[in-house]
């Protein structure tokens, strides 16, 4: 770059880079010369105002410390060398969305170590009884926890989460041998370890005498989730845009049925849903591994004649080619772009519509956004050119 001119973009023999300063740094997009020049501008600057959303500063430190939140974003916008129709506020939506398999991970994961937590802790009380028998300390008539009022390894049990439908387990009352009247409680041998996991799964929360719930006893508490052999989740996002007079200008409406079977012998139950919706909405049908995917078309405008026509769906990467049901038409997978391709050669008043079903693991937002594109001799605002 020579002095005292103004670029924004340097080429070799085949590549092109097209760069923007952001205070002391620079945001360089790097593309063959054989690439519209424009949208890479376009591309660039939403490279450019999505640095912000996620620093505080433009400055190396703060892009290296937020550098996978940054990568999580940029691969919104261009996804295997191609650039998504996406804008800044799809691209935080997106990024910002929850993963419903993760927190089921994480909630198995935190419950096991909870579990093993307490055994530990209810191993370590019975090693003191031990100890205290060996020594020839009084201890409780039936073992156990001792007296929560005068041992300082005692705990006592409260209730904060309890399901309704389960029997609760009540704490028996010891009468005391001194002055004290506080509980007692008891269990023999291995019985305390079935004893804790019992309570646990009673949703009882064991707090230590301080009333600190801390990483003594258990590191996290049960979530406060009612979760049966049949789990029914139904949840719904809206999305919208409007202007500052008030005015819609975008909205979307996601919603999602899920289901959770976690016991073999309910595996072929049937659902029944009432569907009251008026406004028509699209539905589609989710199975544990992946999606069903029905897609159709209708030609509106019958005095149209449209040729060549290609649907382009997007596709997960890595899960293989999907397994296509009913087609009107060919397709293609191009395993390279992640694409489905439906390619029908017309579409006219004699074929004016069509289907295409096809099965694959994903999630329903793997799927758009969907692009078409067709040949027609006839503009749509039927404008002729006279002679």
């Amino acid at each position: 770059m020579n002095t005292g001119k103004q670029h924004t973009f340097v080429e070799t023999d085949s590549v092109r880079y097209v760069y923007q300063p952001l205070e002391k740094l620079y945001m360089v997009l790097i593309t063959t010369k054989n690439s519209n020049i424009l949208e890479d501008l376009e591309t660039l600057r939403l490279f450019s105002r999505v640095i912000p959303e996620y620093c505080r500063v433009l400055e190396e430190s703060e892009i290296s410390e937020h550098c996978f939140d940054l990568i999580f974003a940029f691969d919104e916008i261009v996804a295997l060398g191609y650039r998504e129709n996406v804008n800044l506020a799809q691209i935080r939506t997106f990024t910002e969305m929850d993963s419903h398999e993760e927190k089921v991970f994480r909630a198995v994961r935190e419950e096991r170590e909870a579990k093993a937590e307490m055994r530990r802790k209810a191993k370590e009380l019975q090693q003191a009884r031990r100890d205290a028998e060996r020594s020839g300390k009084k201890v409780p008539a039936f073992g156990g926890f001792g007296n929560v009022s005068s041992v300082s390894s005692g705990s006592l049990i409260t209730d904060t989460i309890v399901e309704p439908e389960k029997p609760k387990i009540t704490p028996t009352p010891v009468r005391s041998s001194g002055p004290s009247k506080a509980l007692k409680l008891g269990a023999k041998g291995k019985e305390v370890d079935n004893f804790v996991d019992q309570l646990k799964s009673e949703g009882e929360t064991i707090i230590s005498p301080s009333g600190k719930r801390g990483s003594d006893v258990s590191k996290v508490l049960p979530p406060p989730v009612n979760m049966e052999s049949v789990h029914l989740r139904v949840e719904e996002k809206i999305s919208l845009a409007c202007g500052r007079d008030g005015g819609l200008q975008n909205m979307e409406v996601l919603g999602m049925v899920t289901l959770r079977v976690m016991d073999e012998k309910n595996g072929r139950i049937r659902l029944v849903i009432n569907n009251n919706d008026n406004k028509g909405l699209q539905l589609q049908v989710e199975s544990g591994s992946g999606c069903d995917v029905n897609i159709e078309y209708e030609l509106q405008e019958e005095n149209l004649e449209l040729n060549d026509v290609v649907i382009s769906i997007p596709v997960p990467s890595g899960v293989g080619a999907p397994v296509i049901g009913d087609l009107d038409g060919e397709y293609k997978h191009d395993g390279r772009r992640n694409i489905l391709e439906w390619c029908l050669p017309v579409i006219d008043a004699n074929n004016k519509t069509g289907s295409l079903e096809f099965s694959i693991a994903g999630q329903p937002n793997d799927f758009f956004p969907i692009n078409v594109s067709f040949v027609s001799k006839r503009s749509y605002c039927d404008i002729q050119v006279g002679y």
